[in-house]
């Protein structure tokens, strides 16, 4: 393999290998990604990556590292503040990088995120919590809660890669005339506005669970005490 020199000697190193994956990833997306054409990338050979890296489970979690890097440069400055300061920043953080980076996205969606950068992130938010006075168990299921509604949101907006979510499909009025009268309330969709009002929805449980008072209420006939 002519040109292609071993890691040491040709400056790599975890970060920079992560990066470069995460360039590749954007650029060709997953399903096309291997150690092979990383090491093109490089210009090393692919023994170089392993020296770093353990295997190609190891890249795809390292990668991920990098991306939740850049949320946590977005917050580490703010970290101070309400609980619901601390979510709706992190929230933000974490749909501009699913936006910068659609095809690495799913990467966290479908992996478990044990990186020190990613239990960080879930610190910040349950101390804020408790510091509140916010249940214990409130706040234990408040992690879970928010990244499940950022996860299936970012995931269904960021699906179609670069191209951006398809659009939502024209419903019949005579078929479906529920969701045709509420179409155009759907016009918003990918939006920012339309994400602050979903992020709303999950805050407002978690708050209202805290407060004892849930969204619906259920008293009503036939309702336990």
């Amino acid at each position: 393999m002519a040109g292609r020199t071993q890691g040491t000697s040709a400056g790599l190193d975890r970060e920079r290998i992560a990066r470069a994956s995460v360039a590749l990833v954007d650029r060709d997306g997953l399903e096309r990604f291997g150690v092979r054409r990383l090491a093109q990338e490089l210009g090393v050979d692919p023994m170089s990556i392993y020296h770093h890296i353990k295997g190609k489970a190891a890249l795809l979690d390292a990668m991920s590292e990098a991306v939740l890097n850049e949320v946590a440069a977005a917050t580490d400055d703010n970290t101070a503040g309400e609980w619901e300061d601390v979510a709706r920043r992190t929230a933000h953080a974490y749909r501009d990088m699913a936006y910068r980076h659609p095809r690495v996205f799913p990467l966290l969606v479908t992996r478990a995120q044990t990186s020190s950068v990613a239990i960080n992130a879930l610190e910040r938010l349950v101390t804020a919590m408790r510091a509140a006075g916010l249940p214990d168990q409130v706040a234990a299921d408040a992690p879970m809660v928010l990244f499940s509604f950022l996860n299936g949101h970012l995931l269904a907006r960021t699906g179609g890669g670069p191209e951006g979510p398809a659009p939502v499909p024209a419903f019949h009025a005579e078929v479906h005339p529920a969701l045709a009268a509420l179409a155009p309330l759907m016009d918003d969709f990918g939006s920012v506005t339309e994400f602050d009002r979903m992020l709303d929805t999950v805050l407002g449980g978690l708050r209202g669970r805290a407060t004892g008072q849930g969204l619906i209420q259920t008293k009503g006939p036939g309702a336990a005490e």
